[in-house]
């Protein structure tokens, strides 16, 4: 894989960034194949660097999962803020890029190769940008926020597809294509079966 480098300053933060140099050339029928995978988390989508940009800027001991990290510029902004990062994608190319982005930018996280679909574990604050491209990810991602951290901090970016999600979940905007969601929709369905 061919990659480029550039320097880019977001959310006051600086990174040196490697990517590959075109993500068209990563395409390949076999892996298409497998589950219609698409190299979609070589490039560098507007979503995520809005979702960056959102960032709260103190992230001290905050921890923080990002589900279909791709580039992980998101992750990367939250580990410089100080967060314990997990990065999540299923892609080994983007997970190889993101370690090796955080080492070049001395930053400390975790990258760890899987379907994010199916990830599982406790954080406190889910990180997820333009992961709505099929309709099989609505479901699996209005879980995963709910289950995985009390907040979630989720960048859209226009798809046809997030709709569906938002009429699923408690959300607020809090920037530009950013919104949080918050576990307060289950809160409230609990709430209203116990006075039932």
């Amino acid at each position: 894989m061919n990659t480029c480098s550039e320097r880019i300053a977001i959310g006051g933060v600086t990174l040196e960034l490697e990517r590959p140099a075109d993500p068209e050339a990563l395409l390949d029928e076999e892996a298409f194949g497998d589950d219609e995978f698409m190299p979609y988390w070589a490039e560098l989508w507007p979503a995520g660097l809005a979702l960056a940009e959102a960032l709260p800027a103190d992230l001290g001991g905050v921890r923080v999962v990002e589900l279909g990290c791709g580039l992980g510029v998101p992750s990367l902004v939250a580990a410089a803020r100080g967060a314990e990062v997990t990065a999540v994608d299923w892609a080994a190319d983007a997970i190889d890029l993101v370690r090796k982005n955080a080492a070049s930018n001395s930053l400390l996280l975790t990258a760890v190769r899987t379907d994010w679909r199916a990830f599982d574990g406790t954080f406190d604050l889910v990180l997820a940008a333009d992961v709505l491209y099929e309709q099989r990810n609505v479901e699996p991602l209005a879980d995963l926020v709910r289950r995985l951290a009390p907040v979630s901090l989720v960048a859209l970016a226009g798809r046809p597809y997030e709709n569906d999600f938002l009429a699923r979940v408690e959300h607020v905007p809090v920037a530009e294509r950013v919104i949080r969601v918050t576990r307060a929709d289950r809160l409230q369905s609990t709430q209203c079966s116990a006075q039932s």
